[in-house]
């Protein structure tokens, strides 16, 4: 008789997650997983093929999570600075996560960003402001807004500034405007260096 599963998959991503919001990718190993479940880490190896496995399911499950609970919801009525909005409200209710999935090397910050601008892009194409700008002065949009929120949710997440909602709300809001209206262009080259022409 084939002994039944005592540790499942959802378990096994919840305690990973769990890891991951306290202590970061750096701690991301099949042990401390283990341990947080209380169990060997053989359950881990019967569910994932490896960690890498593991590491991406979770960060897909967390990016599904924030692009359908977070990422979404509406505040102002612009969708775009809800986003911004939404972005800086994870950043500082859920700094650790934040901090591992966006900032840290070994959190696939780049990954994240890519999946960030995929959500903006979808986001502002339902937007007539947005969805009928050429692509070069969309893609300033997004550097300018990005930079903006990013900076703003890392200041704000780290304790360093701690602007009232509706002044964050502002500056999302100016920024967008600025960069829409006065068609300021944000290039970014192949290294990440910003140049603002």
């Amino acid at each position: 008789m084939a002994r039944k599963k005592t540790i499942t998959r959802e378990q096994i991503l919840k305690a990973a997650h769990e890891v991951v919001a306290s202590e970061g990718f750096s701690k991301f190993t099949a042990r401390n997983i283990a341990t947080k479940m209380k169990c060997s880490t053989q359950p881990i190896y019967l569910e994932f093929k490896n960690m890498d496995d593991l590491k991406q399911t979770l960060i897909q499950d967390i990016f599904d999570y924030l692009s359908t609970e977070v990422f979404t919801r509406e505040v102002t009525g612009n969708k775009l600075v809800d986003f911004g909005l939404n972005y800086i409200d994870f950043a500082t209710s859920e700094k650790r996560l934040y901090r591992a999935l966006y900032l840290e090397d070994s959190g696939n910050g780049e990954l994240m960003q890519e999946t960030s601008f995929e959500w903006f892009k979808k986001v502002s194409s339902t937007d007539p402001e947005y969805a009928e700008l050429p692509s070069e002065q969309f893609q300033s949009v997004y550097m300018g807004f990005w930079i903006m929120t990013t900076g703003l949710a890392s200041l704000m997440s780290a304790g360093i500034i701690n602007p009232t909602r509706d002044r964050t709300i502002e500056i999302l809001e100016d920024t967008l405007n600025t960069i829409v209206h006065d068609n300021v262009k944000i290039v970014v080259d192949i290294n990440h260096s910003k140049e603002i022409l």
